[in-house]
């Protein structure tokens, strides 16, 4: 039992670890603290009778201590904007078996176009040509290897299905030639954890994977996406309710997947993570530059994963909660179904004005000092990078002689970030930045 004053309970446990990677894997320093961590109880006796949540108490104990692993999944509803913290136990009840249905809808769809969809199974290979021409099972040409004369062949010399098969729909052939990479990257995602020791929820990781790529056409599936969406795995037993935390994930974060040959999703991250360190740190920006950094792509993979290859599974999920938390607005769950599935967060659609304690911590601060601009208010996220190339400025300055030399000291802030001070560091340069963008402006 935890004690008051104690120095917390290891969450180790709730995240297993097999006995042949714990070598490999960070060890996380997050652990759950009697008046700090937001509790089971706490969290239970923070909603009314008809269910409305008193979600400003919520934020208060998360940007302390974080959640309970106990509850974790349920209180992300909540944070990502799943459901209205105004909203009773019957309107949520309502509001979960309308999407289950909806997921439900969406994956029989999928299951038409690809049978692989739903069976248990994962693509790892692909299926079809960009031609749409069908790829045949590998087993099932070894089979009738005899029988395949006059088999229509590919560019590639992988033998393909006859014209009838064909599939001429450039959506459905841009869907299926995904899939076989969304295969392998589930089969690399969080393998060091028990948890995926069971086939059945490496398949639902990649029908989630393989539905939200088909309904978000635009940006459809790409690399990192397995590394967001795994911990609502993990956390979430109803597949169709993972689905809808990752979709309300992806609402923060798509616009980072978003590719052209001229440009990068992240590019607007990384410009604002140049503009706060050429103010904050000048003598490390202008260090950067001379080593060809200043485009700052050597931060990209910490904001496409948020930070899930710099510390342990469950040091990640206490991170992202933090900075939910502290980013949280009130109308998020109104912006959400006011644009539909799959599309951006638009500014300016916000309801009736809340009490100011309904919001997180850094958004009272943007609120305070009107900081926005024609994408809305900079993530936390951009400062949580620069937070820690902050922490490294000095070895940054003294040893980096390179990009590479860049990239290797942040690769070796591996298993060393502490969440909790990530996060307090970010804010402080967050509070340093407007006072000096303001009193400049």
């Amino acid at each position: 039992m935890m004690r008051w004053g104690s120095s917390g309970q290891a969450a180790d446990s709730f995240y297993q670890v097999r006995p042949d990677c714990s070598q490999n894997v960070p060890s996380t320093k997050y652990k759950i603290k009697a008046g700090k961590t937001l509790s089971v109880r706490k969290w239970h006796a923070a909603f009314s009778r008809e269910g409305f949540l008193d979600i400003a108490s919520i934020l208060s104990r998360i940007q302390r201590g974080g959640v309970h692993p106990a509850i974790r999944g349920e209180v992300w509803e909540f944070l990502l904007g799943c459901y209205d913290p105004g909203s009773t136990f019957d309107e949520r009840d309502q509001i979960r078996h309308r999407r289950r249905m909806q997921y439900s809808r969406w994956k029989e769809e999928c299951r038409e176009m690809d049978s692989h969809v739903g069976s248990g199974k994962i693509i790892t290979a692909p299926i079809i040509t960009e031609d749409g021409f069908p790829i045949k099972d590998p087993l099932v040409l070894l089979e009738a290897a005899s029988e395949t004369q006059g088999t229509p062949t590919s560019s590639s010399g992988i033998e393909v299905s006859d014209s009838t098969n064909r599939v001429m729909d450039g959506q459905i052939i841009d869907w299926k030639l995904t899939l076989h990479q969304i295969g392998l990257d589930v089969l690399r995602t969080d393998r060091s954890m028990v948890f995926y020791e069971n086939k059945e929820n490496l398949s639902k990781l990649w029908d989630i994977l393989a539905v939200y790529s088909w309904i978000d056409k635009e940006v459809g599936y790409c690399q990192g996406m397995s590394d967001l969406c795994s911990p609502m795995i993990v956390l979430l037993n109803d597949e169709a309710d993972a689905f809808w935390c990752f979709e309300r994930l992806m609402r923060r974060l798509r616009g980072n997947f978003r590719c052209t040959q001229h440009s990068v999703g992240v590019e607007n991250q990384l410009q604002h993570l140049a503009s706060i360190i050429q103010v904050l740190d000048p003598r490390l920006h202008d260090h950067l530059e001379t080593l060809g950094g200043g485009d700052y792509l050597f931060a990209f993979r910490m904001f496409m994963v948020l930070f899930r290859r710099e510390l342990s599974f469950g040091d990640s999920l206490y991170l992202w909660e933090m900075m939910w938390a502290l980013e949280y607005d009130p109308g998020i769950f109104c912006t959400y179904e006011e644009t539909g599935a799959a599309t951006d967060r638009i500014e300016g659609l916000k309801p009736k004005v809340k009490s100011v304690r309904q919001f997180g911590k850094y958004e009272r601060q943007n609120m305070k000092n009107g900081a926005s601009d024609g994408d809305g208010p900079v993530p936390i996220s951009v400062f949580l990078v620069a937070s820690v190339l902050k922490e490294n400025s000095p070895k940054l300055l003294q040893e980096a002689r390179g990009i590479d030399d860049v990239i290797r000291i942040l690769n070796n802030v591996n298993g060393d970030l502490d969440a909790k001070r990530t996060c307090a560091v970010a804010l402080k340069l967050h509070r340093k930045y407007l006072k000096k963008v303001i009193s400049c402006g």
